[in-house]
């Protein structure tokens, strides 16, 4: 069965399912006096599941507070939106686009629901580089609107990065690729969104137009009020955390396996290394065992973060923020990670107890031993995860995506 039968084939399970369940359109609940933005994802943003959609749901979250309507469509077939996510974004206020039916009982359809709502918008805020590229036209037909592109982070220098590494001619290829969409993107918009300076630094050189850019980081507040905290000596083993749907999370834990561990097992033979993260391939699945243990997607990882001794991220290649890195700051654990994991970070004046070449596996592994088995090195670094996350607080980060929607 080719793709366009399936597909027709698949919606027309979905028309008959939401006829049966009388579903029809339910999405035009909102405040007509406010101003509105529409916002579409690859997905109804996954806020546990990877940092980009964690960004994003506070973003909205702050779009909410300040008195906008949003109006939250993801560019997943019709018959694959998660229900959970969608009523958490409803439970905040948001308008949210999931299949549907009208009077006539016609389905309604991510092009339509655009239509529907286009009235009602002054920014459609396009979250990644395929998306803006996929939509800006028909947006900006369907409305006068004012088009934001919210970079997630610069692909093109994440891939070049990875690129330089390997010198595969498919990573290349992917490379110029993204290049072509995100300069393109950047010309088409009325506000590009970069996550970090160093992505701003990076793209501004290279447009020939040069649009309004804000930069517009991860949003990490510090946890004050962490009850659950635990001290030097009530820790032990080593944390990671990523979503495996970002090839660096999936590069980073195989060289932690390859050429740290075995290292570190050696110097401290009971250690643990725990590997939490959405989506693991099998490559990595297959690295399980007693003293390095993937576990694969957790509800609640408060209690690792409470828990660990250290947070390492040996990332070779990637760009914009880490939110692993930003999280880790968040409940004050101490962390290991390279020049690319520290990228966006203030980490002065502990950065030489947390940064390490990603090219020498004994120096990584030296300053996770030093953090490890040194109480007041590590308290330095616990005590300082405050001062790093202050351009990160939800103040400042409210105050530039204000300042977009001026």
């Amino acid at each position: 069965m080719d793709k366009a039968l399936k597909l027709r084939y698949k919606n027309l399970k979905l028309h008959r399912k939401l006829l049966k369940a009388e579903k029809y359109i339910d999405f035009l609940d909102f405040d007509e006096k406010k101003r509105g933005v529409l916002i579409i994802d690859s997905i109804v943003p996954e806020y546990d599941r990877d940092s980009g959609s964690r960004r994003l749901f506070h973003i909205i979250e702050i779009m909410l507070k300040r008195n906008f309507n949003v109006f939250l469509m993801a560019d997943s077939k019709e018959y694959k939106f998660k229900k959970k996510y969608c009523e958490a974004y409803r439970n905040l206020g948001a308008v949210v686009y999931e299949p549907a039916l009208d009077k006539n009982n016609k389905l309604i359809n991510r092009k339509r629901f655009i239509k529907i709502v286009s009235p009602h918008i002054e920014f459609a805020w396009l979250h990644r580089p395929e998306i803006f590229y996929k939509y800006y036209s028909f947006v900006k037909k369907s409305s006068n609107t004012k088009l934001v592109f919210d970079m997630v982070d610069f692909h093109y220098l994440r891939l070049k990065r990875e690129w330089e590494r390997s010198k595969e001619p498919l990573i290349e290829k992917e490379m110029d690729k993204y290049l072509q969409i995100e300069l393109h993107n950047a010309e088409m918009a009325d506000v590009v969104i970069p996550i970090t300076e160093e992505d701003k630094n990076e793209l501004f050189p290279l447009l020939h137009k040069k649009p309004k850019m804000i930069v517009v980081g991860n949003i990490h507040q510090f946890k004050k009020d962490n009850l659950n905290f635990k001290n030097f000596n009530q820790r032990e083993n080593i944390l990671f955390i990523g979503s495996f749907l970002h090839k660096p999370n999936i590069d980073a834990v195989k060289y932690l396996h390859a050429s740290i561990f075995p290292i570190l097992l050696k110097k401290i033979p009971a250690l643990k290394i725990e590997i939490i993260g959405s989506y693991a391939p099998q490559e990595i699945l297959d690295l399980n065992s007693e003293n390095f243990r993937v576990l694969g997607f957790v509800e609640d990882i408060s209690e690792y973060f409470n828990s660990a001794k250290i947070f390492v991220a040996p990332l070779a290649y990637g760009a914009g923020i880490k939110g692993k890195i930003g999280q880790s700051l968040e409940f004050g654990l101490p962390l290991v990670t390279t020049e690319k994991g520290a990228e966006g970070f203030d980490f002065s004046p502990t950065k030489e107890l947390m940064v390490a070449p990603i090219d020498n596996p004994t120096i990584f592994v030296e300053k996770i031993i030093a953090l490890y088995t040194n109480e007041k090195l590590w308290e330095s670094v616990s005590e300082n995860a405050e001062k790093i996350l202050e351009p990160f607080s939800l103040d400042k980060i409210e105050a530039r995506v204000i300042e977009i929607l001026q």
